[in-house]
């Protein structure tokens, strides 16, 4: 399993701190997200190290607590790390809310702005949160990414579909958006398990 260590995460206010963050009880790998010394600490690791994978399914089943100041997304992230090429996120939400997929199209990096496109019409919320037990599929197909969750299609794209090697990546994190986060509150992240298929 790879992991990020001693880096900012997206917002720039966690820092990647795996040793202070993971743990596995029960059977399932649990992501402690505190704060120490001020110091929001989250995680984000790679199941299957940084392995390539073009066209694949990823299932992951999970629950979070319902917890201020912070996110949980199941990300496929270029291997070059090169972000033009694109990005898929699912399942992605705040702790204990709702989630969407979140699909950015390849090609529309805008280097003024700093940010990407991403397919809107694909951005469908389930009508329940994370704090039980779900699992979120992703299908990478060929020109079409479909999302599922309990086994239920919620949700498809064919204008954000990568056509590059991704790598799976399960990001704990501070959320994005205006605000800090709370120093005292404290919130968990449970995988049970995660399944990545290769397609043939």
């Amino acid at each position: 399993m790879g992991y990020y260590d001693n880096q900012k995460d997206t917002s720039g206010q966690g820092l990647y701190s795996p040793s202070k963050v993971l743990s596995v009880a029960d059977g399932a790998l649990d992501f402690n997200l505190h704060s120490e010394d001020g110091q929001p600490l989250v995680a984000a690791v790679m199941p299957d190290g940084y392995a390539p994978h073009t066209y694949a399914r990823m299932s992951i089943r999970y629950k979070t607590t319902n917890t201020d100041g912070y996110k949980f997304v199941g990300m496929l992230w270029p291997s070059s790390n090169v972000w033009n090429e694109g990005e898929i996120d699912w399942p992605e939400g705040d702790l204990g809310q709702s989630v969407r997929p979140v699909s950015h199209i390849p090609g529309s990096y805008n280097a003024s702005t700093g940010s990407m496109a991403v397919d809107r019409t694909a951005e469908r919320y389930t009508s329940s949160d994370t704090t039980g037990w779900h699992t979120a599929t992703t299908e990478w197909d060929k020109g079409i990414i479909r999302f599922y969750w309990d086994g239920q299609l919620i949700s498809s794209t064919t204008k954000a579909v990568p056509t590059t090697p991704f790598r799976v990546t399960l990001q704990a994190e501070t959320f994005i958006g205006e605000g800090t986060v709370p120093k005292t509150t404290d919130g968990h992240v449970d995988v049970d398990w995660v399944s990545v298929w290769d397609a043939r």
